[in-house]
Formats: C-alpha cells, structure tokens, sequence
C-alpha cells in the first residue's frame, strides 16, 4: 500500500499523543507524589506468595479457648520474593460465623500468607489476579482481532486512564493536592486520550472532545453547587471513616472524594455519548455533503434522544449494582422508608445517577452543535430549529 501525506500526518499524531499520554502521567506522577511519604513506609505486616504443599492438621472450636472457630494448620512452600523456595508453617483462621461462606484452604492452592509476628505465618487470601489476567488476554486478543488498530489504541487508551487513575490522581489525594482539580484534570486527560487515539485528530474527534469537555463541566459545576445545598460530609461508609484516620496532613477532603467519585464515574458515559453523536453524524455527512448546519444539528438531536434513554438506564443500574451490598443492609436495618431515602450513602448514589445523567443531557445538545458547526454548509438564511418531540 502507498504511504500517502495522510498516512505521515496520522502516523505522526498518533505518536504525539502517545509521547503526550506518557509525558503526562511521568511529570503527573511526580508532581503528585512529590510529598507523598504513606507509600514509602511499610506500615503493614511482611508478606509472601506461596503453594500449600500440605495440610497438616485441624483444629475444631474449642469452648474453653479464646478462638471460637476452625484452624487449619498447613504447609506452603514461598514462590516469590527473598524467601522464594523456602517452606512455612502457617495457618488458616475461620470464624464459626463466616465459615459457611469462607473458601478453606486445600493442597495445591496459591496464596497470599503474612506475619504478623516472628515466625508466625498466617492465610490472607487466595491468589485470583492471575485468573484475571488471562480473562484480561484473552479480551486483549479477541479485541485487536475484531478491532485491529482501533483495537490496539483501545487497549493503549484504556492503559493509559487506568495508570492516570493509580499513578497520579490517588498519589495526589494520598499528598494533600487539591483532590477537585487532580480529579478534573484526570478526566481531561483520559478524553483528550481515548478520543484522539481512537479516532485521530480530526473534526469528528475535535468535536467529541468539545462535547465531553461541555458535559463534564456541567456535570462538575452542579455536583459542587448541589452537594453544597445537601450538605455532605462525604461520610457515607466505614472505608471513609478509616481514610479520616490516615497519618496524613491535611486530612482527606472526603466531599471531594464524593466529588471525584460522581466525575470520574459519569466520564466514561459522557464519552460514549459524544462519541456516538460526532460519528453518527460524521457518516451522515460524508454521505450526504451538502448538508446543512440545521439539518445535522436535527440529527444530532434525533440521535441524541435515541441514545438518552439507554445511557441513562446504563448510568443508574451501574450505581446500583455497585452498591447492592450495602442497600440491602440499609433495608434491613433502617426504621422506616424516610430513614432510607434520607441516608447520606444513599444520597449519594442518588445524586450520582442524577448527575451523571444531567452531565449527558448536557453533552447531546452540545455534541450536535459543535458537529452542525464543523461539518454543515453555511447558509445564509436565518437558523429555525424544530426540537419538538
């Protein structure tokens, strides 16, 4: 195939935003974690990965004893770190409450062991992430067979927001930065990103970009009017209580968290709807070139309706489903139905939804707009559009 100055040009921008994400996340991760110290002490009790090799013996409750539970004494051999190769002794504590449900350890089994005191090597968890990370290849593989090159920037893309996520923005929380701005500019990042890496730079991208930035700030600017009006803590469980509790100076802002939480969250939603409109539209016009700013901004608003109600759908049952756990206890536990409704916990995943879903009315309108601007023919007359259902 001919290598044309299109192909150059294209080449040569996917590069840039490639030299982009990295420079960013390199200089971001240092900034973030300039003075940063809770990472680099150990505060926690030494641990190893290691295979059972044999299960020793077991030890039934004992009603005299202070443990009313099961112990599971075994042997493991270490498979990583300076310990590699080295056989332990160590136990599986389980709670008489909790044993119905708690996996027991069997011979073969990989897993997690950790000492809280010398020689005494106690079971954390099993080891799961290496099951993951073959689910994890063989998405990989599947998605650059049916994506191909869009498939590889997908996959680069989604690399890219994840290490923004863990090597920046919660170093910059864990430093006492400003959480709102590290949190904007963590979306910022990943849709300059993914859009262009996916889609090139180009006017159907320029236009995606401007709609999910318009959308994001909408849904950023009534996250913090509204959270003031309801008065938020950002207390909401015991995970937040513990992060109260952290040696750090200044303390966590937890109704920045909550802020941070709400952004990130809707991000990917915004990003889909704008993406869906410029594309759509973009298609439309390529087919169609002497269409004009009016009638591709009618069709962005027809395709924005259409896309409406399954993203918002998608926005609400993703909060519920997150949360499932704790709303069944709420249910069980409160006194009545006011006292639920009213919940801080429960008003945040409300409000979650709520502005996730007014971040994407948001963004449908002003997708149109930008691509009615960048892909319609003038025309001199003045502009009536008719939005009506």
């Amino acid at each position: 195939m001919q290598i044309t100055k299109r192909h150059t040009r294209a080449a040569i921008a996917y590069v840039a935003i490639i030299i982009f994400a990295l420079s960013f996340l390199y200089f971001g991760n240092r900034i973030a974690s300039d003075d940063l110290t809770i990472l680099q002490n150990d505060f926690g009790a030494p641990t190893v990965e290691a295979r059972i090799t044999r299960i020793l013996y077991v030890t039934e409750p004992d009603h005299m004893d202070w443990w009313q539970g099961t112990t599971i004494n075994f042997e493991a051999q270490v498979t990583s770190g300076e310990m590699r190769g080295q056989t332990l002794r160590a136990s599986q504590m389980i709670d008489d409450f909790w044993g119905e449900n708690t996996r027991e350890v069997e011979r073969r089994d990989r897993v997690i062991l950790s000492s809280f005191m010398e020689d005494e090597w106690h079971f954390i968890e099993h080891i799961r992430f290496n099951s993951i990370l073959l689910i994890g290849g063989v998405f990989v593989v599947l998605l650059l067979l049916f994506g191909r090159m869009k498939g590889l920037s997908t996959i680069l893309s989604l690399g890219f927001t994840c290490v923004a996520v863990f090597a920046v923005f919660i170093p910059a929380i864990l430093s006492g930065r400003n959480i709102y701005i590290a949190a904007l500019l963590v979306c910022v990042y990943a849709i300059l990103v993914t859009i262009f890496l996916v889609n090139g730079i180009n006017k159907k991208s320029l236009a995606a970009v401007i709609g999910c930035l318009g959308g994001v700030a909408a849904a950023s600017a009534l996250t913090f009017v509204i959270g003031g009006i309801l008065g938020l803590t950002g207390v909401v469980s015991s995970e937040s209580m513990h992060l109260l509790h952290l040696p750090l100076d200044p303390v966590i802002d937890l109704r920045a968290i909550i802020f941070a939480g709400i952004i990130i969250g809707a991000v990917g939603a915004v990003m889909d709807v704008a993406v869906s409109i410029a594309s759509a539209l973009w298609e439309l016009r390529e087919n169609a070139p002497d269409l004009t700013f009016r009638s591709i901004f009618k069709s962005g608003i027809n395709i924005g309706r259409d896309v409406m109600g399954s993203m918002t759908n998608t926005l609400v049952l993703a909060y519920i489903g997150s949360s499932l756990s704790v709303i069944l206890l709420l249910i069980i536990h409160v006194g009545s139905l006011t006292e639920l409704l009213n919940r801080e916990l429960v008003i945040v995943e409300f409000l979650k939804a709520i502005i996730g879903s007014l971040g994407l009315l948001f963004t449908m309108p002003l997708s149109a707009l930008i691509c009615a601007a960048l892909y319609g023919r003038r025309e001199k007359e003045e502009i009536e559009i008719d939005i009506e259902p």
